[in-house]
């Protein structure tokens, strides 16, 4: 047997058939990746999401912290920021 016959040629019909598939397998091919770039792009959109999320709650402890330390009452607080009156006070616990 000749070491040709051993292995597929990419460059003739049948061997790029045989490695890349037919037409069939290359809509399948094309499916997935889309699949894939969509699924990719949820995990990114949804990271982003989590991180803002966590961006805003950091900022808003930081400015209750602020009022805090500036001798603020808690009920002030409270209704600025949005946060209730236990959050407010495990951050005054914290100080």
């Amino acid at each position: 047997m000749n070491i040709t016959e051993k292995y597929i040629n990419p460059f003739t019909d049948f061997g790029f058939k045989k490695l890349f598939g037919t037409e069939p397998n290359i809509n399948f091919s094309y499916e997935s990746s889309l699949k894939y770039y969509r699924d990719l792009k949820n995990v990114i959109d949804t990271a982003e999401d989590e991180g803002e999320r966590k961006g805003v709650e950091k900022t808003i402890n930081k400015v209750a912290i602020e009022m805090l330390r500036e001798g603020e009452a808690v009920s002030k607080i409270a209704k600025y920021t949005g946060l209730t009156e236990v959050e407010i006070e495990t951050l005054k616990n914290s100080l």
